[in-house]
């Protein structure tokens, strides 16, 4: 019987081009190779392990001059984004996104700081030793970023607030475009490579002798991390059950195919269409569903928050780096701003974030290099949290709307909405420029609709 070319892919071909199985299998590869020994002497020998230490020091290189820009070109355009807002209704959903994941993010420090001391207790990842027999680089390049991590942080938000007040701006859509840049370089360059740097950060960690003692620290953080997101999305659904006056359990399992469908894409963006379908199931109107959804893809990231959030501390609590409370507390806040600007693809979250763990929390290259690894490997368990809370929001949404949203806004917030930046970048892409007439065309359109 023929195949239906527009089927869906199964799930072994989604698997084997999954980023999740590429980076489980280069941790697995790496402690696997790296443990075997032929007379006292590595399998792979230390000439050869030096080649991926040289890729990986490179990689880092890249990755630090990369940060800053694309801080810039996600953060940048995201705030602007929501500056425009068209009434009360984006205002709403939006406050309700950003509250729900700033409680993640907070019952994350409760739960770590009152768990992983003693979790973690003996285990100081500082205090491994680091052998003779440790790989090393065979060259470096310097690679400076164009700006300091915080620079790049305050412009963001100096430059996205600004944009937000400067309807259809010329700097609005190249920042558009700029943003389409750093989301290509994510998706092409940087993911494509993590595999094979991260295969070179954990065979070096099997010459230092620390393979062992990471693992199990991981391990132990990974139970609690999937814990903390069923009792996250327990809160999520009792608080939408009260205010919608719905079965609570009843809407988290009708929720269930959304949260499946992300485990196997590990992107809120590709999981809307079930996303959408399972919460108009739960009795949220066409209207409030099909705006809450798409919106909530983008700016509710409150699985992915509460992963990274419990990792960092994680390597904080073994690897002796000091951070205050206050600390902790300003880095909640900003990586709830942050998440809003995660691109939607594989890995988007913690790219959105290693800014922040470099500038707040003082990480270095190799820790802010296990913290992506360490993400990417529960990549898609946080993204299903994520899409699986957007039903909650949807339902409380629906329950204060009374099933309707409509654009309450003043008429130039109306007019931002009705720009269409995909629709400018595709212009460009085609043309090459915008001409004048599309321009006067485009001012038209704007007046006829005043």
């Amino acid at each position: 019987m023929p195949s239906n070319p527009s089927a869906s892919p199964s799930l072994a071909h989604r698997l084997s081009h999954s980023i999740l199985t590429w980076v489980i299998g280069a941790i697995l590869l790496a402690l696997f190779l790296g443990s075997i020994r032929f007379g006292g002497h590595p399998f792979i020998p230390k000439p050869v392990g030096n080649v991926f230490a040289t890729f990986s020091d490179l990689f880092n290189q890249f990755l630090s001059f990369s940060i800053p820009l694309i801080i810039i070109g996600l953060v940048t355009p995201a705030i602007a984004d929501l500056g425009r807002g068209a009434g009360k209704w984006l205002g709403i959903t939006t406050a309700l996104a950003y509250t729900s994941t700033l409680f993640a993010g907070f019952l994350t420090f409760l739960v770590c700081a009152a768990a992983f001391p003693r979790l973690l207790s003996g285990t100081s990842l500082a205090d491994v030793a680091k052998p003779e027999g440790a790989l090393s680089s065979y060259f470096t390049v310097k690679m400076p970023p164009a700006v300091e991590v915080m620079t790049a942080l305050l412009l963001s938000f100096v430059v996205g607030i600004g944009l937000s007040m400067v309807p259809r701006g010329v700097l609005r859509k190249g920042f558009i475009e700029f943003r389409a840049i750093i989301t290509r370089l994510i998706e092409r360059i940087i993911i494509p490579l993590l595999p094979l740097h991260i295969f070179g950060i954990f065979l070096n960690l099997t010459y230092t002798g620390a393979a062992g003692a990471v693992m199990k620290a991981l391990l132990r953080v990974v139970v609690v991390v999937l814990i903390l997101e069923v009792v996250i999305l327990g809160i999520q659904f009792l608080t939408a059950g009260l205010i919608g006056r719905r079965n609570p359990l009843k809407a988290l399992l009708t929720m269930l195919p959304a949260y499946l469908t992300a485990l196997g894409t590990s992107s809120s963006a590709a999981t809307i269409p079930v996303t959408l379908r399972q919460t108009k199931k739960n009795g949220v109107s066409d209207a409030v569903a099909s705006f809450t959804v798409p919106l909530c893809a983008t700016i509710h990231l409150a699985g992915s928050t509460s992963k990274i959030f419990s990792f960092a501390f994680a390597i904080v609590l073994t690897q002796g780096v000091h951070v205050t409370t206050a600390q902790w507390i300003g880095f909640i806040f900003m990586l709830g701003i942050t998440m809003v600007a995660a691109p939607g693809v594989p890995g988007g979250a913690i790219m959105a974030a290693t800014g922040l763990l470099s500038s707040m929390l003082g990480f270095d290259k190799q820790q802010v290099a296990l913290m992506i690894a360490t993400y990417i490997a529960l990549d898609s368990f946080g993204t299903a949290t994520n899409v699986t809370g957007d039903g909650a929001i949807a339902i409380i949404v629906d329950r204060m709307a009374g099933g309707s949203v409509n654009d309450e806004g003043d008429p130039e917030n109306v007019r931002e909405l009705s720009f269409d930046g995909m629709a400018y970048l595709h212009a460009v892409s085609v043309e090459g420029v915008v001409s004048p007439e599309e321009l006067e065309a485009s001012a038209a359109a704007t007046r006829s609709g005043e």
